[in-house]
């Protein structure tokens, strides 16, 4: 009997990562102005949640540097407008804005960063997205963020 119990324990131990919500996400960006995901999805269930990315390139900050902003939809434009005015200095992210959930700092190839942000930031019906604000990226270099 001390044997079944014992392999049911362990079973839940193994079976853990399978059922256990990931608090993070990795996004990796190129010198072809790509992320390799469309979509970061962060549930509901985790406190804090971590974005990581790695510029796989090979070009310096300065010539293709990226970063990894989330913000609500509604708001795109305007802070990657007030994030190219604030400039490279800044990470192309406005100093305080309240807009930004959260900004990886500006990175460029080779490199890796983070950012992590309490989930409760997210709101139940808002949609929001994730975008590199150096100028001209993000046309091509956005997507969603989902709370699940």
């Amino acid at each position: 009997m001390k044997l079944q119990i014992f392999a049911l324990m362990l079973l839940g131990l193994v079976a853990a990562p399978t059922w256990a919500a990931s608090c993070s996400a990795k996004v990796e960006g190129n010198d072809m102005l790509r992320f390799n995901k469309a979509s970061i999805e962060v549930p509901k269930t985790c406190t804090t949640f971590t974005v990581t990315l790695d510029n796989v390139g090979s070009m310096p900050r300065s010539v293709m540097g990226h970063n990894v902003v989330i913000a609500p939809k509604a708001d795109e434009q305007a802070v990657i407008n007030d994030g190219a005015a604030a400039g490279i200095d800044h990470d192309y992210v406005k100093p305080n804005d309240d807009r930004v959930v959260a900004s990886t700092k500006l990175i460029g190839g080779g490199e890796t960063t983070s950012t992590t942000f309490k989930v409760a930031a997210l709101k139940p019906g808002v949609a929001y997205s994730f975008f590199c604000t150096c100028p001209g990226h993000a046309s091509l270099m956005k997507g969603t963020v989902v709370l699940n």
